[in-house]
């Protein structure tokens, strides 16, 4: 099937009535990806769906998930005189208490966005002087790409950059939301994600947590696809994984970019915004990669660092857990908006709440 028809207004209202015809029971499906929260909303997917049937997000978006203490020492060292500090877009509005990587830009730091870990270290290069730093956040799908990075900067003997550690492996993310979680009755699996890791990264699911799991792409076509898949375990009452997304995920991954992991990053106990803190789900640098850690490079620097409080009422975290529809937030609308977040679920791109809001009147 080429790509344009997995948006095939035909094969979606078919999936769809399929869907209405088999599904007999109440059923609330999680998708853990920034992106299918996105495009869930976009398409109007959940309006195509029997009210049996309930679609809740997850803690699928790494800017969304990134805990105030990490924000917050990001923000010291970013505002450290002489050092460049480097970051994907979304991560610059995040609040942190009055503060943000926005505000510390607009008061004198040399704050910039890169849209790459490379171009961090070409401005390394370019500035041999000058300490830069780059805020490494994301899950298995963009961690590699800073390992690769480090890969680089080592061989070429680049001493001048550093990366704040904060990339998260989604498989453990889920074992303990799930472990938490009540009524969830299938995961949508990041496609993104599997792309990298494998299919079978995610056979703990049915097998280890009897939680029947479908990967899923990005379009409504492979959206609905993993939807029907799950509605037929659930009758079944036989949970499994299927690999919706076959044209992009295989079984084993990206081998290139696992030993690219493997080589440059070790699991470590990380804190996620909702979940607290959980354990081998962050990537730390191995020994052979320290030199490259901004946080003990800095850690003089920023030893009196100020804990920043989260906005009273925000509810990023029953949102992340999936408790919370975004529309269910006091501040949602009102005091929280893109143009002006009180917490993160509002500001990225694959935020529940920024999706929630963008797309509302679908």
């Amino acid at each position: 099937m080429a790509e344009q028809d997995y948006q095939n207004p035909a094969l979606v209202a078919a999936l769809a009535a399929q869907i209405r015809a088999r599904c007999r029971q109440p059923l609330t499906l999680m998708e853990v990806c920034g992106t299918h929260t996105m495009q869930i909303a976009r398409f109007g997917v959940k309006g195509l769906l029997p009210p049996e049937i309930r679609l809740v997000s997850g803690p699928g978006c790494p800017v969304c998930v990134t805990g105030q203490a990490l924000i917050s020492q990001a923000l010291a060292i970013a505002a450290l005189p002489g050092l460049i500090f480097t970051s994907f877009g979304d991560m610059l509005r995040v609040p942190a208490g009055e503060q943000s990587l926005q505000r510390a830009r607009d008061l004198g730091a040399d704050v910039r966005i890169v849209l790459s870990p490379l171009d961090a270290l070409a401005l390394a290069k370019a500035n041999p002087s000058r300490q830069v730093a780059f805020f490494a956040v994301g899950f298995e799908t963009t961690a590699p790409l800073t390992a690769a990075m480090l890969v680089q900067a080592q061989a070429q003997q680049v001493t001048n950059i550093s990366v704040i550690p904060g990339h998260k492996t989604m498989p453990q993310a889920l074992r303990a939301l799930l472990k938490e979680a009540e009524g969830i009755g299938g995961l949508i699996c990041p496609g993104h994600v599997a792309a990298m890791v494998g299919a079978e990264a995610f056979r703990f699911l049915p097998e280890a947590l009897g939680q029947p799991a479908a990967v899923a792409g990005f379009e409504p076509v492979d959206i609905l696809l993993a939807v029907d898949a799950l509605v037929r375990m659930a009758a079944a009452g036989r949970p499994s994984l299927e690999n919706c997304y076959p044209r992009a995920v295989g079984p084993g991954g990206n081998s290139r970019a696992l030993a690219l992991l493997e080589q440059v990053f070790q699991p470590v106990d990380a804190e996620w915004r909702g979940l607290g803190l959980i354990p081998g789900s962050g990537l730390a640098l191995r020994p052979a990669y320290a030199a490259y850690d901004a946080l003990a490079r800095f850690a003089p620097d920023i030893a009196g660092y100020e804990l920043a409080a989260e906005h009273p009422g925000c509810c990023c975290g029953q949102v992340l857990r999936g408790e919370l529809a975004p529309e269910d937030c006091p501040l949602f609308g009102k005091v929280c908006r893109p143009s002006a977040p009180a917490g993160a679920c509002m500001v990225s791109a694959e935020g529940g709440c920024a999706a929630a809001y963008k797309y509302r009147r679908r």
